[in-house]
């Protein structure tokens, strides 16, 4: 909805710099998440993550019922409650309700082979079969599909929902390498984020003062491309002995493009569109978004653990009695610890260390992988960013340019 009003009240060549303030909160705010939420966690208890909310959204409550206005093309009937398209919400929650227990449940129930999801897989395709179905014959739907007939909003919806997947995965991926496999606190792991919301705060408006400069889409290959730059400087950054620094200089690398792709897809998503469709671009745009961001956490857990694993089983095949390094780093930790602690269990010792580290260097290599996966990715979408049509630069073209 903010999106929406600030698409309502700026002009065509004044939005750039309005969504860049929209997009300053938007990825701020999962960039001070885990060090807020680190703190919070490690002083007081996680319980208080959700208690925090309840000030917060007593005063949005207050400021939006005393400072929002509706535009005046938009006149206010609350008939319209009564009448709104309670069956496509319907649809939408079974189908998103499916898809996030599918999705948060999956890596712990293997997946398909469970019928537990399975179960939700189905409610998952049943419920957006039903979505579709239902929206695209309503006079006054919940959810306007009609509007992915216009070409550029349709490409943007589904380069947001990869943006916002980046963005989302690389929160989880960070802190989560450096809490499991680095030792750190949550509050060490949060701060060490810190340096990229500082980032966005210095990016943000030159991202927002180049989309009136420069066409949308040529910002947006841009930032793709930058992504792939950061994710492949990821791979070979993520190592078990990353300094503090270091982390905090990769996550300001991993921050660098997403001014540049938040703010140009934004607004290329407004190329062509009637005003009258801004809360449904607003909010599609949102939506996809958050599904990425749901979705592609969800796949990179899971192929960080599958990759771990495969590494795992190949540097296990170099741990037998034929090896000759393998057998010196065995006898050199059975004397280390038969030596200093004095008893029998020196061997036993020595092998539990060995499997120790072997499962710390395939856990890092299964999070290198990850990041090597997303730069292949980074690659299709500065391809896909080339389809969308090239704005004049802080400027619409006229009603319905982006429909094809």
């Amino acid at each position: 909805m903010a999106q929406a009003i600030m698409a309502d009240s700026f002009e065509p060549h004044k939005r750039g710099q309005a969504f860049a303030l929209y997009g300053l909160v938007a990825v701020l705010a999962p960039s001070i998440g885990p060090t807020l939420g680190g703190w919070i966690t490690d002083n007081f208890s996680w319980r208080w993550i959700f208690y925090i909310n309840i000030p917060v959204g007593i005063l949005a409550f207050i400021l939006v019922t005393r400072l929002v206005e509706d535009p005046p093309w938009i006149k206010p009937d609350r008939t319209r409650f009564f009448r709104m398209d309670y069956v496509g919400l319907g649809f939408l929650t079974i189908a998103m309700g499916g898809m996030q227990i599918m999705l948060d449940k999956g890596e712990e129930n293997d997946w398909f082979a469970s019928n537990f999801i399975c179960f939700f897989a189905f409610l998952f395709v049943a419920g957006m079969i039903g979505l579709v179905w239902w929206e695209w014959q309503q006079k006054d739907p919940l959810i306007n599909l009609k509007v992915f007939r216009f070409k550029n909003f349709a490409i943007c919806c589904f380069l947001m929902m990869l943006v916002g997947g980046v963005l989302n995965a690389n929160t989880v991926l960070q802190p989560q390498f450096m809490q499991q496999l680095l030792g750190w606190t949550a509050t060490t792991a949060g701060l060490a984020l810190t340096a990229g919301g500082f980032t966005l705060v210095i990016m943000m408006p030159l991202a927002g003062y180049a989309t009136g400069k420069v066409s949308a889409r040529t910002l947006t290959v841009v930032g793709f491309l930058l992504f792939l730059v950061s994710f492949r400087y990821a791979a070979v950054a993520t190592t078990l002995d990353m300094t503090f620094s270091a982390a905090s200089w990769l996550r300001v690398v991993q921050m660098l493009p997403l001014p540049f792709c938040f703010i140009s897809i934004t607004t290329a998503a407004y190329v062509g569109m009637p005003k009258e469709d801004s809360n449904q671009v607003a909010g599609l745009i949102n939506f996809a978004r958050n599904i990425g961001g749901s979705v592609l956490i969800a796949l990179t857990n899971a192929q960080v653990t599958s990759r771990s694993m495969w590494h795992e089983q190949h540097l296990q095949s170099a741990m037998t009695p034929a090896s000759i390094p393998y057998q010196q780093h065995v006898n050199a930790l059975t004397g280390f610890f038969g030596g200093d602690f004095g008893g029998p269990n020196g061997a036993g010792m020595a092998l539990a260390n060995i499997y120790n580290q072997l499962n710390r260097q395939a856990a890092m290599q299964g999070y290198q992988d990850v990041y090597m996966e997303l730069s292949y990715m980074s690659i299709g979408l500065v391809l896909l960013a080339f389809l969308l049509s090239k704005n004049r630069p802080g400027a619409a073209p006229a009603g319905g340019g982006g429909m094809h």
